[in-house]
């Protein structure tokens, strides 16, 4: 093997395995998000779980389930959104800009 692919095949790998470190750190990363001024709000981790979910009692309004779903949603949403961006910062700094997909 040329000292070329050698290099290449050795920067893989190290790639490979610090790819594999973001992967398991992101089960620990957590963002926030809320909807509403706060009336909810969302926690998730970087492997998209919610690990908490709160609501305001105020936002509870028997007459307007609507509001309230939409307020999940779009809370639930923003911090999927936060997460996904997080991890392609992350994953970008690790490739070197290069785009690989279905990594996160």
């Amino acid at each position: 093997m040329s000292k070329g692919l050698a290099h290449i095949m050795k920067q893989a790998q190290m790639m490979q395995q610090r790819m594999a470190k973001l992967q398991e750190d992101a089960a620990s990363k957590t963002v926030e998000a809320a909807a509403g001024g706060g009336a909810v709000t969302v926690v998730v981790t970087g492997k998209h779980q919610i690990v908490s979910l709160s609501i305001k009692k105020e936002a509870v309004d028997p007459e307007d389930v609507e509001m309230l779903q939409d307020l999940v949603k779009a809370a639930v949403n923003e911090a999927m959104a936060k997460v996904q961006l997080e991890m392609s910062e992350q994953m970008s700094k690790v490739t070197g800009g290069i785009n690989i997909p279905g990594l996160f």
